[in-house]
């Protein structure tokens, strides 16, 4: 090969755009952390697989965990967090299932704080009120009123915080269609609409936390308190990222939920582990992205095997 054409390929690969660089990195280890919950963890764990696996950007695993803390394999449950970018974290013991062994809780703050990333999936977000370093780490969940700080938003996207004690508990609605609206400019939502219809949501009221070092990504109204609440938080817990929604509520009954079918969150998934994973939010903003006005649903989620 003639030094002038080396030359140019050597200058071609520098000025690829990020999409054609992205596609070109090693897929991106996710691993879902699953095993009981007040939700439909299994359909959870599968439909969310059944969303990423196609995308073929993803490598996923599931860790589950056992259901209580006599069961045989308890004490050799152990995740290995710092062998993936991302991790996508579903449990809750609100029915009484168990706190994580120490051990595990520790290697999982420690893998936060040194630069992983966390999805806190819906359920997720519900889960391990008496975990100090999990409430930093959300920032905001389902909590007492008398638990921590409340976060309200203004209609111009200003936000207001509310002190504990004053208020009510975490709660929401009835599942209402509900219009997301983007507060700011983050690489995860580049390129979407301002705001955009989902469908079926639950929209949190009162959410509780430290919310310490928390950035809320957007919102949505409640017709309960007549208020708007975060729809979408980040997180920032030491050099990790974690990124929590209330999209994504997988009941017992449930079967291919329209809210887990919705273009917008089916996008916005993908996006937010991209940015998670500390990689380029690449993933396209569709044709078939939902307005402000029209929901768009896509067909039924292929699941396989949740384990």
């Amino acid at each position: 090969m003639s030094w002038p054409v080396l030359r140019l390929l050597v200058v071609s690969i520098f000025l690829l755009p990020d999409a054609i660089v992205a596609e070109s990195q090693a897929p991106i280890r996710a691993l879902i952390v699953d095993g009981y919950s007040n939700h439909d963890w299994k359909l959870n764990t599968a439909l969310i697989r059944g969303m990423l696996e196609p995308t073929e950007l993803f490598e996923v695993d599931v860790s589950t965990a056992p259901a209580n803390a006599e069961s045989p394999d308890w004490d050799d449950w152990e995740p290995d967090f710092g062998s993936y970018d991302v991790v996508i974290q579903t449990c809750n013991d609100i029915w009484g299932g168990p706190a994580w062994p120490r051990n595990v809780q520790e290697e999982f703050e420690s893998y936060v704080r040194e630069g992983g990333g966390v999805y806190v999936w819906h359920s997720g977000n519900n889960a391990f009120a008496d975990w100090p370093a999990y409430n930093d780490m959300i920032g905001l969940g389902w909590r007492e009123k008398d638990f921590g700080w409340a976060i309200a938003v203004n209609d111009d996207g200003s936000l207001k915080r509310i002190p504990p004690g004053e208020g009510l508990d975490t709660g929401h609605g009835d599942r209402l269609d509900t219009v997301v609206r983007r507060i700011g400019e983050h690489p995860i939502h580049a390129g979407l609409p301002t705001a955009w219809l989902t469908p079926d949501i639950e929209v949190y009221y009162y959410a509780r936390g430290p919310a310490k070092d928390l950035q809320v990504l957007s919102y949505g109204y409640d017709p309960v308190t007549k208020m708007n609440w975060p729809l979408e938080w980040t997180v920032s817990y030491g050099s990790g990222r974690v990124y929590t929604s209330t999209f994504g509520h997988v009941w017992k009954g449930d079967v291919q939920p329209e809210r887990m079918r919705c273009a917008g969150l089916q996008t916005v998934v993908v996006r937010a582990l991209q940015w998670l994973a500390d990689r380029p939010v690449t993933f396209p903003v569709p044709e078939d992205f939902p307005s402000e006005s029209e929901v768009s649903i896509r067909s039924e989620i292929s699941v396989g095997s949740s384990d």
